[in-house]
């Protein structure tokens, strides 16, 4: 199962996504088979808009709109073939020391945890693996980006996709 995971696109009223990402990410989007997101959409709009695109697994963020915090769960746990998937937007204060992701990732009983809230991507392995996407239209000091993930059995493989000027890069990771 091929899965692309977004957080942080922060896309205010009367914007779009689609128009501030890469093309060749949101051919990406379109084609993959489940689209995660953790949290910060802000508007109703863009949840919308990425639900049309694909199928749309999400939780909300600190900065959502009353709207969606009441359609989306603050954390949220999924099972793809093998593996147990938690996500959430804001899993600690800061993106320093992992240790209290990873604790959330046991609390949670889960595999891989996703979550968002730092704006710059993270792939961390331990005995869990932990994802941040960064934010593919609103960095801060990062590139913008997103992951793109594949899930084969009980096997996560997948890559940072670095999005700057309407290009996307790769930086490849692992876990068995």
């Amino acid at each position: 199962m091929k899965i692309i995971i977004l957080a942080d696109t922060h896309i205010k009223k009367g914007q779009s996504l689609i128009p501030r990402l890469p093309e060749e990410l949101v051919s990406m989007i379109k084609s993959c088979d489940l689209i995660i997101h953790a949290g910060d959409f802000e508007t109703l709009e863009c949840y919308n808009e990425l639900f049309s695109l694909s199928k749309l697994e999400a939780v909300h963020g600190d900065t959502d709109c009353p709207e969606l915090i009441e359609l989306l769960p603050e954390r949220k746990v999924i099972k793809i073939e093998g593996i147990k998937i938690g996500i959430i937007h804001k899993g600690q204060l800061t993106s320093e020391n992992n240790d209290g992701l990873r604790y959330l990732a046991k609390e949670m009983d889960v595999d891989l945890l996703i979550f968002g809230h730092f704006h710059h991507p993270i792939a961390h392995v331990t005995e869990v693996l932990l994802l941040s996407p960064g934010s593919a239209t609103v960095p801060g000091i990062a590139e913008p980006s997103a992951i793109e993930l594949e899930i084969s059995g009980n096997r996560a493989k997948g890559r940072i996709i670095r999005c700057k000027d309407n290009a996307c890069t790769y930086f490849e990771y692992e876990k068995h």
